[in-house]
């Protein structure tokens, strides 16, 4: 074989890779549902996010167990999951981290949203913390409470047959990536697992994919989400618009054995260019293309 055959022939099974990739994904991506407005003060939406979650085939849905509530006292929400034939993966749980005189509180509204969680067929209770000024805000100073708040947290939620962990997010008493860093290396890990946004990563200023690979054996959970900085979703886009190495993090994932939740996320904006169903149809044509198979 002379070297130009043999470059030749290296370069085609280079261009091969990613097709063999594509055949081995096998991931059961799920949504979230504020990019349609679903948060605790307007529960009505999560209707119409279920039905267009369901229709383009994502395998489950993540929601506000405060919403999950508002839904059970009408007795509806088992008969939407039957409806549009969409489990509930998750829950997402804000809770003061740093102020000691609420944790007996928190935690005790803590276990009741679990309870819901687990009452729906969910089994992952993401955990985020508080919002602060960050301006002024001085991490290390609630670092011990924020510490003791997860560990009795995710251990309250095992205890309920939920996993559980850490959602960093901006604006929140843990952003930034030495903050993300520092907590976790601290937790107990056995029972606090990582439940990161790598949008929020990115926006943050971290290299999220860098992230995900220094915590990969403890990623649990994860919201897929791309940043582009623009005026539109926070700052975020549909998937393979933005900053974020999807492809790594998804490539990470993967490789890592224990099949972590994955829940694409938008978050909603007024005056969006795209219906909440036209970026949900986007991603999911970027997923499609790096070998995702979603339901019929």
């Amino acid at each position: 074989m002379t070297r130009r055959t043999f470059t030749r022939t290296l370069a085609a099974g280079a261009g091969a890779l990613p097709l063999i990739a594509a055949k081995r994904r096998k991931l059961k991506i799920g949504y979230t549902c504020i990019t349609w407005g679903s948060f605790p003060r307007a529960p009505e939406t999560l209707d119409a996010a279920m039905k267009d979650i369901s229709s383009l085939g994502f395998y489950s849905f993540e929601t506000f167990p405060e919403i999950l509530d508002y839904w059970d006292e009408k007795d509806a929400l088992r008969g939407m999951i039957q409806r549009y034939s969409l489990p509930l993966k998750s829950g997402y749980i804000s809770t003061n981290l740093i102020d000691p005189s609420l944790k007996d509180q928190e935690l005790a509204r803590i276990k009741k949203l679990g309870q819901t969680i687990k009452k729906y067929g969910g089994t992952f209770a993401v955990l985020a913390s508080n919002g602060v000024k960050r301006d002024s805000y001085d991490f290390q100073a609630h670092r011990a409470n924020i510490v003791a708040s997860l560990n009795d947290a995710c251990m309250a939620l095992n205890d309920l047959g939920l996993a559980a962990g850490l959602h960093q997010h901006t604006g929140t008493a843990i952003e930034s990536r030495d903050e993300v860093y520092d907590v976790m290396h601290a937790v107990n890990t056995k029972h606090v697992k990582f439940a990161p946004d790598v949008g929020q990563l990115q926006k943050g200023g971290a290299d999220a994919a860098k992230v995900i690979e220094d915590f990969l054996p403890i990623v649990a959970h994860m919201h897929l989400k791309d940043y582009k900085g623009w005026d539109h979703y926070a700052g975020y886009c549909p998937l393979g618009e933005g900053k974020v190495d999807i492809v790594r993090i998804l490539d990470l994932v993967e490789g890592a054995g224990h099949n972590p939740d994955i829940m694409v996320e938008l978050d909603p904006s007024k005056g969006q260019p795209q219906t909440p169903l036209e970026t949900a149809q986007t991603s999911k044509a970027y997923l499609e293309k790096l070998g995702y198979k979603f339901r019929s």
